[in-house]
């Protein structure tokens, strides 16, 4: 598969929508997290994230409280984290893997109990990714819960594994392919399609990387972007936040 530039991708695409990306730092001795949102209407764009520094994660909260509409798609804990494992998705499916893996669970097996959004007639994707740190080694997962071509009575589920990624590489998924089609008279934002796209980073700080995802977002449809990198060796981990309404 061919490999992208993250930034010059993300450049390309006016809205991607929500968008997950792991791989490991050119360093070779950290892992890179990053996870976006992007909106269109007022209730999608009037939202920031904030840290939960006691689950070793972030949740989204309403910009302004008094223009929030319907919270139920909008308002959830994007990243948390499992002992050694980090979870980041774009929905409320985070505490679903989150208290079901703490049962033993496996992250296929909890997200069996989850399917797309209920979000007629574009039934976005629930995209999740798992990263597991041990021993100075990172493995991680990408997943999503998909209708069958825009039919909502229908789930499709797609799992991806990765062990031991080479430095300054990982995967990237997102919500949307492009822009809204129409289908059987009705117009709708197209599902990802396909594996994950595998990806390159760039060497750069976290600072700086945060800032170079930032200005490749596009201008009018970002809202937030979360970057994390964790020390493989360690375990520890730093963070930044960037939210368009501050």
């Amino acid at each position: 598969m061919e490999k992208i530039n993250l930034n010059e991708y993300l450049a390309a695409n006016e809205y991607p929508g929500r968008g997950i990306a792991v791989a490991k730092a050119p360093d070779g001795r950290q892992v890179f997290i990053g996870y976006f949102i992007m909106g269109r209407s007022e209730n999608s764009r009037n939202r920031v994230f904030d840290p939960v520094p006691e689950r070793g994660g972030i949740c989204t909260m309403a910009a302004d409280p008094a223009k929030l509409e319907d919270p139920s798609l909008i308002i959830y804990n994007p990243v948390l984290t499992l002992g050694k494992t980090h979870i980041v998705t774009n929905g409320d499916q985070t505490d679903t893997i989150y208290e079901l893996m703490d049962k033993q669970m496996t992250f296929e097996q909890s997200l069996r109990t989850r399917e797309f959004e209920d979000d007629k007639p574009n039934y976005t994707p629930r995209i999740s990714g798992i990263i597991h740190l041990e021993n100075g080694a990172m493995n991680y997962a990408m997943s999503i819960l998909k209708s069958a071509d825009g039919d909502g009575s229908s789930c499709r589920r797609y799992t991806y594994a990765y062990s031991n990624p080479m430095a300054g590489k990982g995967s990237f998924i997102h919500t949307y392919a492009g822009d809204e089609i129409e289908q059987d008279g009705v117009r709708r934002l197209p599902s990802f399609e396909g594996e994950p796209k595998n990806v390159i980073i760039p060497d750069m700080d976290i600072d700086k990387l945060t800032d170079y995802l930032w200005s490749n977002l596009n201008k009018d449809n970002k809202v937030s972007l979360f970057v994390r990198y964790i020390d493989l060796e360690t375990g520890k981990y730093d963070s930044r936040i960037v939210n368009k309404n501050v």
